[in-house]
Protein backbone atom coordinates (compact mmCIF):
# COMPACT_ATOMS: atom_id res chain seq x y z
CA UNK A 1 0.00 0.00 0.00
CA UNK A 2 2.87 2.47 0.89
CA UNK A 3 4.39 1.60 -2.46
CA UNK A 4 1.05 2.50 -4.53
CA UNK A 5 0.63 5.88 -2.78
CA UNK A 6 4.25 6.43 -3.52
CA UNK A 7 3.85 6.03 -7.05
CA UNK A 8 0.93 7.84 -7.24
CA UNK A 9 2.06 11.04 -4.93
CA UNK A 10 5.10 11.26 -7.58
CA UNK A 11 2.82 11.35 -10.35
CA UNK A 12 0.60 14.37 -8.78
CA UNK A 13 3.67 15.78 -7.68
CA UNK A 14 4.59 15.80 -11.14
CA UNK A 15 1.93 16.84 -12.62
CA UNK A 16 1.38 19.65 -10.25
CA UNK A 17 4.73 20.68 -10.62
CA UNK A 18 3.85 21.00 -14.83
CA UNK A 19 0.43 22.65 -13.66
CA UNK A 20 2.67 25.95 -12.23
CA UNK A 21 4.67 25.80 -14.48
CA UNK A 22 2.44 26.65 -16.86
CA UNK A 23 0.60 28.98 -14.77
CA UNK A 24 3.89 30.35 -14.09
CA UNK A 25 4.68 30.72 -17.91
CA UNK A 26 1.46 32.49 -18.39
CA UNK A 27 1.42 35.07 -16.34
CA UNK A 28 5.09 35.89 -16.65
CA UNK A 29 5.04 36.02 -20.39
CA UNK A 30 8.05 34.60 -21.07
CA UNK A 31 8.14 31.81 -23.71
CA UNK A 32 5.48 30.09 -22.37
CA UNK A 33 5.80 27.23 -24.96
CA UNK A 34 9.78 26.98 -24.18
CA UNK A 35 9.09 26.78 -20.54
CA UNK A 36 6.15 24.63 -20.92
CA UNK A 37 8.40 22.19 -23.15
CA UNK A 38 11.21 22.50 -20.18
CA UNK A 39 9.10 21.78 -17.41
CA UNK A 40 7.29 18.81 -19.40
CA UNK A 41 10.50 16.86 -20.14
CA UNK A 42 11.67 17.93 -16.17
CA UNK A 43 8.31 16.45 -15.30
CA UNK A 44 9.02 13.46 -17.44
CA UNK A 45 12.38 12.77 -15.88
CA UNK A 46 10.69 12.89 -12.26
CA UNK A 47 8.12 10.45 -13.30
CA UNK A 48 11.00 8.14 -14.77
CA UNK A 49 12.93 8.35 -11.75
CA UNK A 50 10.21 7.77 -9.28
CA UNK A 51 9.39 4.42 -11.81
CA UNK A 52 12.71 3.50 -11.69
CA UNK A 53 13.06 3.86 -7.63
CA UNK A 54 9.96 2.10 -7.37
CA UNK A 55 10.61 -0.65 -9.59
CA UNK A 56 14.16 -0.83 -7.48
CA UNK A 57 12.14 -1.09 -4.11
CA UNK A 58 10.34 -4.08 -5.70
CA UNK A 59 13.50 -6.03 -7.04
CA UNK A 60 15.02 -5.60 -3.67
CA UNK A 61 11.66 -7.02 -2.04
CA UNK A 62 11.60 -10.26 -4.47
CA UNK A 63 15.08 -10.90 -3.30
CA UNK A 64 14.54 -10.69 0.20
CA UNK A 65 11.47 -12.95 0.03
CA UNK A 66 13.08 -15.21 -2.16
CA UNK A 67 16.01 -15.34 0.13
CA UNK A 68 13.83 -15.43 3.12
CA UNK A 69 11.92 -18.78 0.98
CA UNK A 70 15.22 -20.61 -0.41
CA UNK A 71 16.02 -20.04 3.85
CA UNK A 72 13.01 -21.66 4.57
CA UNK A 73 13.45 -24.34 2.09
CA UNK A 74 16.73 -25.02 3.72
CA UNK A 75 15.30 -25.19 7.27
CA UNK A 76 12.63 -27.76 6.05
CA UNK A 77 14.81 -30.14 4.16
CA UNK A 78 17.15 -30.12 7.38
CA UNK A 79 13.83 -30.97 9.66
CA UNK A 80 13.41 -33.76 6.94
CA UNK A 81 16.70 -35.18 7.10
CA UNK A 82 16.96 -35.33 11.00
CA UNK A 83 13.33 -36.55 11.09
CA UNK A 84 14.30 -39.21 8.36
CA UNK A 85 17.79 -40.36 10.04
CA UNK A 86 15.71 -40.32 13.36
CA UNK A 87 13.59 -42.82 11.72
CA UNK A 88 16.14 -44.71 10.01
CA UNK A 89 17.99 -45.05 13.78
CA UNK A 90 14.84 -46.55 15.56
CA UNK A 91 14.04 -48.87 12.98
CA UNK A 92 17.68 -49.85 13.41
CA UNK A 93 17.31 -50.45 16.93
CA UNK A 94 13.57 -52.09 16.67
CA UNK A 95 15.28 -54.64 14.06
CA UNK A 96 18.52 -55.20 16.45
CA UNK A 97 15.98 -55.59 19.46
CA UNK A 98 13.95 -58.07 17.20
CA UNK A 99 16.93 -59.80 16.32
CA UNK A 100 18.25 -60.29 19.98
CA UNK A 101 14.60 -61.69 20.84
CA UNK A 102 14.70 -64.31 18.12
CA UNK A 103 18.15 -65.83 19.19
CA UNK A 104 16.86 -65.35 22.83
CA UNK A 105 13.81 -67.14 21.71
CA UNK A 106 15.79 -69.78 19.99
CA UNK A 107 18.03 -70.32 22.13
CA UNK A 108 15.04 -70.78 25.10
CA UNK A 109 13.43 -73.38 22.24
CA UNK A 110 16.98 -75.31 22.07
CA UNK A 111 17.23 -75.82 25.77
CA UNK A 112 13.44 -76.85 26.22
CA UNK A 113 13.51 -79.01 23.17
CA UNK A 114 13.40 -82.73 24.22
CA UNK A 115 16.39 -84.49 22.81
CA UNK A 116 14.96 -87.75 20.92
CA UNK A 117 15.92 -90.87 21.65
CA UNK A 118 18.21 -92.56 19.44
CA UNK A 119 19.45 -95.95 20.95
CA UNK A 120 18.18 -99.34 20.44
CA UNK A 121 15.02 -100.34 21.34
CA UNK A 122 14.68 -103.96 21.99
CA UNK A 123 11.79 -106.05 20.56
CA UNK A 124 10.73 -106.94 24.29
CA UNK A 125 10.01 -102.73 24.92
CA UNK A 126 8.08 -102.81 21.04
CA UNK A 127 4.94 -102.80 23.21
CA UNK A 128 5.38 -99.41 24.73
CA UNK A 129 5.77 -95.88 22.95
CA UNK A 130 7.06 -92.24 23.94
CA UNK A 131 9.54 -92.18 26.85
CA UNK A 132 7.98 -95.43 28.52
CA UNK A 133 9.90 -97.12 25.27
CA UNK A 134 12.80 -95.29 26.16
CA UNK A 135 12.94 -96.05 29.69
CA UNK A 136 12.38 -99.81 29.24
CA UNK A 137 15.48 -99.65 26.87
CA UNK A 138 17.34 -97.76 29.41
CA UNK A 139 16.28 -100.14 31.60
CA UNK A 140 17.46 -103.46 30.30
CA UNK A 141 20.32 -101.62 29.51
CA UNK A 142 21.63 -101.14 32.87
CA UNK A 143 20.85 -104.80 33.48
CA UNK A 144 17.31 -104.72 35.15
CA UNK A 145 15.37 -107.74 33.94
CA UNK A 146 12.03 -106.86 31.44
CA UNK A 147 9.69 -108.23 34.72
CA UNK A 148 10.65 -104.66 36.44
CA UNK A 149 9.24 -102.64 33.50
CA UNK A 150 5.62 -102.73 35.26
CA UNK A 151 6.82 -101.42 38.40
CA UNK A 152 9.06 -98.41 37.03
CA UNK A 153 6.11 -97.17 34.89
CA UNK A 154 3.57 -97.59 37.52
CA UNK A 155 6.49 -95.60 39.76
CA UNK A 156 7.02 -92.63 36.92
CA UNK A 157 3.31 -91.96 35.99
CA UNK A 158 2.65 -91.16 39.59
CA UNK A 159 5.92 -89.39 39.78
CA UNK A 160 5.76 -87.22 36.64
CA UNK A 161 3.23 -88.81 33.92
CA UNK A 162 6.83 -89.73 32.38
CA UNK A 163 6.95 -85.98 31.89
CA UNK A 164 10.76 -84.54 31.16
CA UNK A 165 9.35 -81.37 31.38
CA UNK A 166 7.36 -82.19 35.13
CA UNK A 167 8.68 -79.66 37.88
CA UNK A 168 7.20 -79.45 41.67
CA UNK A 169 7.66 -75.32 42.53
CA UNK A 170 7.41 -76.55 46.33
CA UNK A 171 10.18 -79.32 46.19
CA UNK A 172 12.53 -78.42 43.60
CA UNK A 173 11.92 -81.89 41.30
CA UNK A 174 12.35 -81.93 38.07
CA UNK A 175 11.95 -84.78 35.51
CA UNK A 176 10.91 -88.13 35.18
CA UNK A 177 11.84 -89.53 38.01
CA UNK A 178 11.64 -86.18 39.62
CA UNK A 179 14.51 -85.46 41.05
CA UNK A 180 14.97 -83.50 43.84
CA UNK A 181 16.58 -81.33 42.99
CA UNK A 182 17.02 -81.60 39.13
CA UNK A 183 20.28 -80.71 39.24
CA UNK A 184 21.22 -83.63 40.37
CA UNK A 185 21.07 -85.03 36.99
CA UNK A 186 24.10 -83.15 36.04
CA UNK A 187 26.00 -85.65 37.12
CA UNK A 188 24.44 -88.20 34.00
CA UNK A 189 25.09 -85.48 31.78
CA UNK A 190 24.58 -81.50 30.73
CA UNK A 191 21.33 -82.13 28.93
CA UNK A 192 19.58 -83.18 32.38
CA UNK A 193 17.05 -80.62 31.50
CA UNK A 194 15.51 -81.75 28.11
CA UNK A 195 16.83 -85.37 27.84
CA UNK A 196 14.44 -88.33 28.60
CA UNK A 197 17.03 -90.72 28.48
CA UNK A 198 19.65 -88.90 30.71
CA UNK A 199 16.68 -88.38 33.05
CA UNK A 200 15.95 -92.41 33.08
CA UNK A 201 19.29 -93.14 33.44
CA UNK A 202 19.87 -90.99 36.52
CA UNK A 203 16.55 -92.23 37.98
CA UNK A 204 17.14 -95.83 37.45
CA UNK A 205 20.83 -95.44 39.41
CA UNK A 206 19.39 -93.71 42.35
CA UNK A 207 16.75 -96.35 42.57
CA UNK A 208 19.36 -98.71 42.49
CA UNK A 209 21.51 -97.53 44.98
CA UNK A 210 18.39 -97.51 47.53
CA UNK A 211 16.20 -100.07 46.28
CA UNK A 212 18.06 -102.42 43.77
CA UNK A 213 15.32 -102.64 41.84
CA UNK A 214 12.73 -100.37 40.39
CA UNK A 215 9.80 -103.15 42.01
CA UNK A 216 11.70 -102.22 45.32
CA UNK A 217 11.22 -98.50 44.46
CA UNK A 218 7.49 -98.94 44.07
CA UNK A 219 6.66 -100.82 46.73
CA UNK A 220 8.70 -97.49 49.25
CA UNK A 221 6.60 -95.52 47.01
CA UNK A 222 3.34 -97.30 47.76
CA UNK A 223 3.91 -97.08 51.81
CA UNK A 224 5.58 -93.84 51.88
CA UNK A 225 3.84 -91.56 49.17
CA UNK A 226 7.21 -91.15 48.15
CA UNK A 227 10.73 -92.52 46.62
Amino acid sequence: MSRLWSRFGARTAAVALLSVGVAGGFYLGEDRQTQQQGLTAQVGLEVDQAEYAYQRERLSEHRVDSSRQRAAEYQAKLRAAAAAKEAAERAKKAEAAAATRKKEREAAESETKIKPYDGPIPSSCAEYSGNRKIGCAVMLDKGFGIDQFPCLDKLWTKESGWNPKASNSSSGAYGIPQAVPGSKMASVADDWKTNPATQITWGLGYIKGRYDTPCGAWQKSQSSGWY
